[in-house]
C-alpha cells in the first residue's frame, strides 16, 4: 500500500476518505472536543494533567472510531503532523458545516 501524500493539499482529501463513516465522524468530533475542553481548563486552572487526558481522551475516540467503525489503521501512524492538523480541520469544517457528519459524496 502506498503511503499517503507528504502536503496538506494531497494529504486532507485522503485523510476525508479515510473518515467516511458517520460513527468516525462523531468519535473524532467529540474527541477533538474533549481536547479543545480539557486544554482550555489545563491553562485557565494550570492544571497540566488535563493537558495529556485531552490527548488521551481524542486518540481514544478516534481509534475507536477507526478500528471499530471505519476498520482501517488511523493516518497518525503514517503521517502524524498532517493528520493532526487534519483533525482540527475535520473538526472545524463539521463545527461551520463544511464537511457532513455523513460523510464525503459517495460514502
Amino acid at each position: 500500500m502506498p503511503a499517503p501524500p507528504a502536503t496538506f493539499a494531497e494529504f486532507y482529501p485522503y485523510y476525508l476518505l479515510e473518515h467516511r463513516q458517520p460513527g468516525t465522524r462523531v468519535l473524532h468530533f467529540i474527541g477533538t472536543s474533549l481536547f479543545i475542553g480539557l486544554a482550555t481548563a489545563a491553562l485557565l486552572t494550570q492544571q497540566w494533567r488535563l493537558l495529556g487526558g485531552g490527548v488521551v481522551a481524542a486518540y481514544a475516540f478516534a481509534w475507536v472510531g477507526h478500528f471499530f467503525v471505519e476498520h482501517n489503521r488511523p493516518a497518525t501512524f503514517q503521517r502524524p503532523f498532517l493528520s493532526l492538523i487534519s483533525d482540527f480541520r475535520l473538526f472545524w469544517d463539521l463545527l461551520r458545516g463544511k464537511e457532513k457528519f455523513s460523510g464525503p459524496a459517495g460514502a
